[in-house]
């Protein structure tokens, strides 16, 4: 069988017609639209007296693994998870799922659906766990899928930001690349670094915690380092990851 050719993708020469502008996996879609219901849930359906307790039972609250018992309680655990599909307002759902079908699409093809699955939980819990190392006693909740997101950019960075078409979609060029040399590329060093600024910066300046919509900027960090490391775990080698190797 012979091995199929990856097309490289850059701004000047991909043929005219050849991919969709468009053109999200499932398992992302599913990511979006999890969201989204959750979203609409919160906001138009629940009154807010329902919404108060659908945030204290379903966000991550730190306090709550602090007490004895926490980490042993299921309800309590499943907030690692379910705090990533809840947002803050609508600036917030938006941005996160500009971002998420970004960086999501091309990781998701790369990966496949259950590794894309199990990509999101292991960053959400990370980025999650972050937080509480730093703030255990915080009882403002935390919610968004920045996280989760943060460490598919992180994945991205460990592929150098390559892409090659693979059918009617683009992904991630592998293979992985190892982290002495992906700390080498101009590309990745200049991401990373306004990347980290950004969110250090914001974390400098942000009001903070007067609200039930808390979002933490080092939940992102925590995030991102568990993607820029643990993708290495999750790859899906590819048979042309060969004809790339540099």
């Amino acid at each position: 069988m012979s091995m199929p050719q990856p097309q490289m993708r850059n701004n000047g020469n991909r043929p005219a017609g050849s991919e969709p502008i468009f053109n999200i996996p499932g398992v992302v879609l599913a990511f979006i639209g999890i969201c989204a219901a959750v979203y609409i849930f919160q906001t138009y359906i629940i009154s807010e007296q329902e919404n108060y307790g659908f945030m204290l039972n379903f966000a991550l609250i730190p306090a709550r693994f602090s007490l004895a018992g926490g980490f042993f309680d299921p309800a309590a655990l499943f907030t690692l998870i379910s705090y990533s599909f809840m947002h803050g307002g609508t600036a917030h759902i938006a941005v996160n799922m500009i971002w998420l079908a970004a960086f999501g699409s091309p990781l998701a093809g790369r990966i496949g659906t259950g590794r894309m699955l199990v990509f999101w939980g292991f960053t959400s819990i990370i980025a999650g766990l972050t937080h509480y190392a730093l703030y255990p006693e915080s009882v403002t909740p935390l919610v968004g899928a920045s996280g989760a997101i943060s460490g598919m950019m992180g994945a991205a960075a460990r592929y150098g930001f390559r892409r090659v078409g693979h059918g009617r979609r683009s992904e991630f060029a592998g293979p992985v690349l190892p982290v002495g040399l992906t700390l080498t590329l101009k590309p990745v060093l200049t991401f990373v670094g306004v990347w980290f600024l950004i969110n250090i910066l914001t974390g400098l300046y942000s009001t903070g915690g007067a609200d039930l919509s808390g979002i933490a900027w080092e939940a992102h960090i925590g995030g991102f380092v568990a993607g820029f490391f643990g993708i290495s775990l999750l790859d899906r080698p590819r048979g042309y990851d060969a004809v790339l190797r540099r």
